[in-house]
């Protein structure tokens, strides 16, 4: 366990990002990953996916809502709700636009009823939510800085680019602008991370990791088209 002066001497999100390599690793290398990277992942999993992201995107806005409620600055406040408009309003419309393209409908996106790992995961980081901005960053950055991550080096993979349906998927979260977005919020990440004591810092990387295991638990779960078994 690193003391006080020795976390201070680094970013915060490089501490974050060493810890979670392991399980972002597991990630990159899980069939589903590794099938939509070689464009042979079969279109009834990446179907089941979309409609589980759909939901998911859901809580995931509430986590905006959340930050803006818990900015102490009008410039965080702004963004966290430019983030929350542009969730509810663009992005999950480019969803149920991106989703046609696969025969899903968009009555059969709002009909989806959320799985087991995806009611596991929302609601551990809706809670997480409930504490201070700091927590709630740290709880909700994994989704975006590792679907980032998998987004660039997907789009670095040869022939990778060439599915005519997954393609646009890596385009999206490899661009400029979704770079842009994980950055600001790394940065935010690190800022409020400043000057706090070694025990709020080990609760932060908690939230880190436990959320980017769920973000492994989510692939896994879309690959097995997990269902209630009762």
């Amino acid at each position: 366990m690193r003391n006080e002066a020795e976390a201070e001497a680094e970013r915060f999100s490089e501490r974050l990002y060493q810890a979670v390599q392991p399980v972002w690793e597991k990630c990159h290398a899980h069939p589903f990953l590794a099938g939509l990277r070689e464009g042979t992942l079969e279109l009834e999993r990446f179907i089941y996916y979309m409609k589980q992201d759909y939901v998911y995107l859901i809580d995931y806005a509430k986590m905006f809502a959340l930050g803006s409620l818990k900015a102490r600055d009008l410039e965080t406040m702004g963004k966290f709700a430019e983030l929350l408009h542009a969730t509810l309003n663009v992005e999950m419309e480019l969803h149920r636009q991106y989703a046609e393209q696969f025969g899903i409908t968009r009555n059969e996106l709002e009909a989806t009823k959320p799985a087991p790992t995806t009611i596991a995961y929302t609601k551990y980081m809706l809670d997480a939510g409930q504490g201070s901005l700091a927590e709630a960053v740290a709880a909700l950055l994994p989704c975006m800085w590792s679907y980032w991550e998998i987004g660039k080096a997907f789009a670095a993979h040869p022939g990778a680019l060439a599915h005519p349906l997954y393609k646009e998927w890596i385009l999206m979260y490899s661009s400029k602008e979704f770079g842009e977005l994980a950055e600001w919020t790394i940065g935010l990440m690190d800022r409020l991370a400043e000057g706090l004591p070694e025990r709020e810092l080990a609760r932060l990387e908690e939230l880190f990791v436990m959320t980017s295991k769920f973000e492994f638990r989510f692939w896994d779960m879309a690959f097995r088209q997990e269902e209630w078994d009762v």
